[in-house]
């Protein structure tokens, strides 16, 4: 296929390409396609002070992983070692999915990585939790154990620390952590301070990475020895952006061999700081492309990764970087401004109306129906992305519910 200079959107790619979603990307297109079939390897990268090496890219299955076996094995003949899940996810069939996989093959458990999380609120519900992940996954122990969705640093108590204490020392987990949505910054800055958090995985990327608050937290992480995995990598905003920058960035990358999907994943891994990617990689189209970027050691030229912070700049009203503490306080009701803005993510970037609408009716009707009546123009006023959040927060309501 012929690229025409700096005339295609993303769009316009993926519709070629015959793919959709958030951070597919095609592996034809990409001129480290063959490095996924054998020539070079995964490589590796410390997890902060725990003497373990993990590979860069992370098998993310917030999928059903039962039926991705054949990707599963795929991704661990490619170096893809680091998985990733949680009690939540999919009901259970995440977990159950890797517990299958183990239980077929047994040997390959020594050399995962293997992550998984609890949202439970008691000391009680987490032990439940992990001891049923444990029985899902078909092992005796969970390599790094996240408290989910963090977001405050107030979260990690004295509690929280002899309890994750206690599990190493029964031998139920070898790290503990936090993954964190919100208020990353400020998360990750208080977890430095606490001396007994190993892992922490949280949203980064091209977007959010060049903050002076971001980079503080980032330092201050690695100080303190604590391992750091990225999400929300793509960073895919909650409205639809077409902007002449965009077709701009997409074509300099094509031209140099890469999809901008790629683009991003390499300009996180640029930062030697960030141990891995979690990615979610339902097929083998997206495994393949994301092992070739990773596998790839060219790096991003300057005026490529120019072109990227410029379009993060134009597009930045259209991207929620997760400081909550500033818009949600702003608004009576105790709406979760935060989470909305990240299901509208699912449904819009990553092209998963299911897995949005299922956690947006979760959102008690009391709460969704202030929503609907609610001012937020205050909290728009303290957006230091300038986003409009009343009309998105009308639009998850329409299109949500």
């Amino acid at each position: 296929m012929t690229v025409k200079k700096n005339t295609w959107s993303r769009r316009e790619f993926l519709k070629a390409a015959g793919i959709a979603g958030s951070g597919s990307v095609m592996a034809p297109f990409c001129r480290t396609a063959n490095a996924s079939e054998g020539s070079g390897h995964m490589p590796l990268r410390p997890f902060g002070n725990s003497g373990i090496n993990v590979s860069i890219l992370s098998f993310g299955g917030s999928l059903d992983t039962s039926l991705s076996m054949l990707v599963l094995r795929q991704a661990f003949k490619w170096g893809v070692t680091y998985w990733d899940t949680a009690h939540s996810y999919m009901g259970g069939r995440s977990e159950k999915g890797f517990g299958k996989y183990l239980q077929k093959y047994p040997q390959d458990r020594p050399k995962i990585f293997l992550v998984s999380k609890t949202y439970a609120w008691t000391l009680k519900g987490k032990s439940e939790d992990l001891d049923l992940s444990r029985e899902r996954m078909k092992t005796d122990y969970v390599d790094l154990y996240l408290l989910h969705s963090v977001g405050n640093s107030s979260e990690l108590d004295d509690d929280l620390k002899l309890w994750a204490e206690k599990k190493k020392a029964e031998g139920k987990i070898r790290l503990f952590g936090f993954s964190t949505h919100t208020n990353m910054e400020e998360c990750l800055m208080g977890a430095s301070k606490l001396g007994w958090i190993d892992g922490i995985m949280m949203t980064y990327n091209y977007r959010l990475m060049h903050t002076d608050a971001m980079r503080r937290a980032v330092d201050a992480c690695v100080k303190a020895g604590i391992g750091l995995t990225a999400m929300k990598t793509q960073g895919e905003g909650q409205a639809g952006t077409e902007t002449e920058t965009e077709r701009r960035l997409v074509g300099k990358f094509l031209e140099q061999g890469y999809t901008d999907a790629q683009a991003k994943l390499k300009a996180v891994w640029a930062n030697p700081s960030i141990a891995s990617i979690c990615s979610e990689m339902p097929n083998m189209t997206i495994l393949k492309a994301n092992v070739a970027a990773a596998r790839d050691q060219q790096k991003l030229s300057a005026d490529g990764n120019a072109l990227m912070q410029q379009y993060a700049r134009e597009t930045r009203r259209a991207y929620c970087a997760g400081c909550t503490d500033r818009c949600e306080s702003a608004v009576t009701g105790n709406i979760p401004i935060g989470d909305v803005m990240r299901y509208l993510m699912y449904a819009r970037s990553y092209a998963n109306p299911h897995r949005a609408c299922t956690r947006f009716r979760r959102i008690a009707p009391e709460i969704r129906l202030h929503m609907a009546n609610a001012d937020y123009s205050a909290a728009e006023r303290r957006c230091p992305q300038k986003m409009p959040i009343g009309r998105l927060m009308r639009e998850a309501l329409k299109d949500l519910s």
